[in-house]
């Protein structure tokens, strides 16, 4: 046998050998194994959380706007409204030549928002959420979708009332704040459902009060730098407690047109005279004494009305004013016992009571003699609906 092939007989045996050696190897682990069994847990993952300890002003303040949101949710609704709008399109006779026009009726889908301000199903909202529709249902926190019925509105504060379709309903109703004693800077949070987006939650501050922006009739709004957009509109503006300080408005204007973070609300205060007065007889009659006021400038205020900052300007006929005797040029010190230094001031004051309320004025007279009178409140004309 020449040396080839003893390698190659060496080679193969050796491979033999190696093979024999690694079965033995494997039947002795099966038969005596070399490590200890222990029972393998489950491989879920559990994130490590350590205990909350001591104090945080942030979670506190978290806490605060979730439980007023928690507690003023089921009072929400979403407004849904079809209303049929008259479209008009251009068309050509057969030849091409002569155009004309016709008028189609096309229907348009519309969504708001609404806040349930009693246990019978009322709802306030705003007016053009739900104007010229023809059908109109709201939906419920929960998905329930319900029938409703506009009881009334008012144009001058663009603010309607909806009622519930059904017998024997309790509605979870809203708790009401109060908007006059609010202050700016405090923080507030709108719910709405702003492009289609169900019960969607924003948080901002008051940014200012009294504000006019020349969109409504009468006006009074708190402005808030919390984003109220289309589908915002009749929803609640509430503060941490979760009560009801006002009802947010979406209508366009300068201001949110050429800025960022620039909404407004009606002050609950008066949003709830209003509706009350719908609930009760169908419309808002506004109150009024019979004068009217103006505001006098602050560099004339010392020198020529002793500090007083509102006037009389007109009494009108056969009106309170007038049967107490009150003249234009009689300066205005308190209504109610709150000073006043703009007209403002007693308009927020008169218009946030009903007709048959009395009212008491504080008048300085010359010589610095004062005259205070009560006056019951009538109905002005022409400001109705």
């Amino acid at each position: 046998m020449n040396r080839k092939n003893i390698m190659l007989v060496g080679f193969c045996g050796l491979m033999i050998l190696s093979a024999l050696f690694s079965a033995i190897s494997r039947r002795r682990a099966e038969v005596e194994p070399s490590h200890q069994l222990v029972d393998i847990p489950d491989s879920r993952f559990v994130p490590r959380q350590r205990p909350i300890e001591g104090t945080n002003i942030a979670r506190e303040y978290s806490n605060a706007i979730a439980d007023a949101v928690e507690k003023v949710m089921p009072s929400v609704v979403v407004i849904r409204t079809e209303k049929v709008s008259v479209k008009r399109q251009e068309m050509v006779d057969l030849f091409g030549f002569r155009k004309y026009y016709r008028y189609v009726p096309e229907e348009l889908m519309g969504e708001g928002s609404g806040v349930i301000i009693d246990e019978r199903g009322h709802v306030l909202t705003s007016w053009h959420v739900i104007e010229g529709a023809r059908d109109g249902a709201v939906v419920l926190n929960d998905g329930t979708k319900m029938a409703a019925e506009l009881i009334g509105f008012d144009r001058a504060t663009d603010l309607a009332v909806l009622k519930i379709k059904g017998e024997g309903i309790n509605c979870p109703a809203v708790e009401f704040g109060d908007s006059d004693l609010v202050r700016v800077g405090e923080v507030v949070i709108a719910i709405g459902s702003p492009f289609s987006l169900q019960s969607s939650v924003t948080v901002g501050h008051v940014s200012q009060k009294g504000r006019k922006v020349h969109i409504l009739p009468y006006e009074d709004f708190i402005q808030t730098d919390a984003a109220i957009n289309e589908g915002n509109s009749g929803g609640p503006l509430i503060d941490v407690d979760g009560r009801l300080i006002g009802i947010n408005t979406a209508k366009k204007t300068d201001d949110q047109q050429k800025g960022v973070g620039i909404a407004f609300a009606v002050p609950s205060d008066l949003a709830m005279v209003v509706a009350k007065s719908i609930i009760e007889k169908g419309v808002h009659e506004w109150p009024w004494i019979g004068a009217t006021f103006y505001t006098v400038e602050k560099n004339y205020r010392d020198g020529i009305f002793n500090g007083a900052g509102v006037m009389i300007s007109q009494v009108w006929n056969n009106t309170p004013a007038s049967r107490a005797g009150l003249q234009s040029g009689t300066a205005v010190l308190q209504v109610d016992g709150i000073p006043v230094q703009t007209e403002q001031d007693i308009e927020r004051i008169i218009y946030n009571k009903s007709v048959g309320d009395s009212v008491k004025f504080l008048f300085e007279l010359k010589e610095k003699e004062q005259l205070e009178v009560e006056l019951l409140l009538e109905e002005f004309p022409g400001m109705t609906g």
